[in-house]
């Protein structure tokens, strides 16, 4: 679902991005927030679990998402919030609001080839879905960091 489209539910992600990187130990080398999904390439600090550090992160922004969605004006919030709690009665370990699927679709990162066909296809995304021109463009998305322009969120570069 189109969840992403508004500066609020945006801004939740990529604070809560910010704060896992400051607190937890993510490390964020690419990333771009698109209307429904979201696109990550990260590392763990060398004593932090990758996994434990995603499904906190999963965790903290459904529960502010579903909080914002109740709260700030949102045409689409009894649809939404349906859709959600439909989720949710599909998993037991769930109570109330299902916001992001289960698992990751982690991929390794094995080869420099690889690593720039992943780089690419991410950044690239805002650019197939017409809403820039160019990837550097989009906001929510470290394209900007490697075309070494301003951005959202610190990133450690791969080479």
């Amino acid at each position: 679902m189109d969840i992403f489209t508004r500066p609020i539910y945006k801004h939740i992600i990529v604070d809560a991005l910010r704060f896992c990187q400051e607190k937890k130990g993510l490390r964020l080398h690419a990333w771009c927030l698109m209307s429904n999904h979201l696109h990550l390439i990260t590392s763990a600090a060398d004593d932090k679990n990758l996994s434990d550090i995603l499904r906190d992160f999963k965790q903290f922004t459904s529960r502010k998402i579903i909080t914002a969605i109740q709260e700030e004006p949102e045409s689409r919030k009894q649809w939404l919030l349906h859709r959600f709690e439909f989720a949710a009665r599909q998993n037991p370990k769930v109570r109330h609001y299902k916001l992001w699927q289960d698992g990751n679709e982690a991929k390794e990162l094995h080869s420099n080839a690889f690593l720039e066909q992943k780089l690419d296809y991410i950044h690239q995304n805002p650019v197939r879905a017409e809403w820039v021109n160019e990837p550097e463009h989009y906001r929510y998305s470290s394209a900007s960091c490697y075309a070494g322009e301003s951005k959202l969120l610190e990133i450690e570069l791969l080479q």
